[in-house]
């Protein structure tokens, strides 16, 4: 039941990711659009739903079981921005502009170098990791608020790979081919050592228990 639970949040949390995703597509101002993408997150942290960006930093601290909960959570999310993608399109705000710009984006994203892709996510993963710890952390809502967008700000200006939003853009763009999963194993293993490279610095001089 709980595993059941977990893939349900993980859903959930793909689905929010997706939303943050629309939004974006949706703003023609990037900036605006980027910071209204933190919404997404905001609700997976408010609510601590499932996403794997957002717990794969944890590996450090947590036992061998938790392999199998972020294998969940990775599917979970794909399944999520699939849902989300499939509902977008059969609505009228998926018009020729947002087929347009989100073709776009899936492309120069799978016109990189596969080494590159791993660059940008390991800085993705980073981010998401400063996001999610501060939050759970800190004290005070302001800080909080902060945590959650400034870095998904900074990852979407600066062009970083969140794996699990660009599973969203790839399903919204229909650009599924063998590249495409290969690229989407690519921004995992980045976004993952990314997420852990604070919480081990932390493991390693007993910064963090």
């Amino acid at each position: 039941m709980e595993q059941i639970r977990q893939f349900i949040s993980a859903i959930l949390a793909g689905f929010m990711i997706g939303m943050g995703g629309t939004i974006f597509l949706s703003l023609d101002n990037k900036a605006l659009g980027a910071c209204m993408f933190g919404v997404g997150l905001f609700t997976v942290v408010v609510f601590r739903l499932q996403l794997y960006t957002g717990k794969i930093g944890y590996v450090p601290f947590e036992k061998k079981e938790y392999a199998l909960e972020l294998l969940l959570t990775w599917a979970g999310n794909f399944c999520g921005t699939l849902l989300i993608a499939k509902c977008v399109q059969n609505t009228r705000i998926f018009t020729e502009t947002m087929l347009h710009k989100v073709t776009v984006m899936a492309q120069t994203k799978l016109q990189d170098n596969l080494f590159s892709i791993f660059i940008l996510s390991v800085f993705c993963g980073i981010l998401m990791f400063i996001a999610v710890d501060t939050f759970r952390e800190q004290q005070g809502s302001t800080i909080k608020v902060i945590a959650v967008f400034v870095p998904v700000m900074v990852f979407i200006l600066s062009g970083f790979e969140h794996v699990v939003a660009n599973m969203y853009y790839f399903a919204m763009a229909n650009t599924w081919s063998f590249h495409t999963i290969v690229a989407l194993f690519v921004m995992t293993a980045g976004n993952s050592i990314g997420g852990m490279m604070i919480p081990v610095y932390q493991k390693v001089f007993h910064l963090k228990a």
